[in-house]
This record gives structure tokens, sequence and C-alpha cells, in this order.
């Protein structure tokens, strides 16, 4: 059973947050961001995790606080919901098309954080939502999964679409990475014996 629950709350935000990575992509969000529980929804439905976000912030300062953490929860559950990381195929990689956008996410589940992104939006909203925020969701994922994480826009001009390729290339790439190899016979994918 890979499934986890986490609350977080600061003086900022309350987060609470449930995953199964063997799940069906069923999904309830209600972060108080809009765009972001779009996005969200659309990491669910791609990497076929059960999802349940909510999210009580202070987005009348702005929605910075809630992205964020937001992030850190997520990342927690899905640290939680691998454990050991025995048996786990460890890498996944997509291309991802929406229209005129084309990004790759490429990931890797070491144990050793680090965030590369080259992607540029062209306007600073989506809408209500600050695009700069995209970038803050996925550090503060990869600070409590501490995974290899990279995107890179190779097309787009909509940056609705270039944002959307992201999330669900994220969902698609880390299905692949959780995905259990049964060549592994539960062993864990490093020469070093351990991912951390």
């Amino acid at each position: 059973m890979r499934k986890a629950e986490i609350i977080r709350k600061t003086a900022e935000t309350s987060v609470k947050c449930t995953l199964d990575l063997d799940g069906t992509g069923e999904n309830t969000i209600a972060t108080g961001v809009g765009f972001l529980d779009h996005m969200l929804t659309l990491f669910a439905v791609h990497g076929r995790f059960d999802l349940m976000v909510q999210c009580q912030g202070d987005t009348w300062v702005d929605d910075h606080h809630s992205v964020e953490d937001i992030g850190i929860v997520l990342g927690q559950c899905i640290t939680e919901c691998l454990g050991g990381k025995n048996g786990i195929r460890r890498y996944g990689s997509m291309f991802l098309p929406m229209d005129e956008a084309l990004v790759l996410c490429a990931l890797d589940l070491s144990g050793r954080s680090s965030f590369h992104m080259d992607v540029h939006f062209a306007a600073e909203k989506i809408g209500t939502f600050d695009t700069q925020l995209v970038k803050e969701f996925f550090l503060g994922l990869t600070r409590s999964c501490p995974m290899s994480l990279h995107f890179r826009e190779m097309a787009g001009e909509n940056d609705h679409h270039v944002a959307e390729a992201m999330f669900k290339g994220f969902g698609r790439a880390l299905a692949q990475a959780v995905e259990l190899d049964s060549r592994l016979n539960g062993a864990v994918p490093s020469s070093k014996g351990v991912l951390a």
C-alpha cells in the first residue's frame, strides 16, 4: 500500500494532502488557487495517482505561500509513499506535447535534490496566477522529496499550454519512476544499495 497523508500547518497555510501512487487518477483538489487546482488535477489524472489536496492559505497576501507549501506537502507524501524505494524503476522521462508547446520532463528519484528549469514564460501571469510560482512549486516539492528534476521547453507560445505540459509531463515521468520493476525483486535500484 503506497499511500500517505500529510498535514502541515503554519501561520500562513493549512495544507492536507493524501496520495496513492497506485491509483486511477481520482482527485479532489481545493487549494484556493484556481490555476494550481487545474494543474494538480492534470498531474493526478495523467500520472494515474489518487490525490486529495486541501489548502487554506493567506491568499489575500498573494498565492506564493499556498503554492510553495502545497509543493512541500506533496513532496512529503511522495517520500512517505516510496519508503526505502525498494523495487522502483527510479528514473522517468516524458516529452509532453500540448498543442504548440512541447516540454521535456526527466527525473531521478536519487534522494538528492537538484532542480533545473529551462522554461521561459512570456507573461507574468496566467489569468491571476503568477507564472514564477510554477518554479516555486517544484522547488518546494524537490526539497521535500529529494530528486533530480529537469524541465526543458522545446517549443511553446501559450503560457497556459507550457505549464500544462510541465504538470502532465511530471505526472507521466513520476509514474514511470515509481513503477515497480519485477526484475529488481524488491532491491533498491542503486549500485550503492541505497537512494539517499
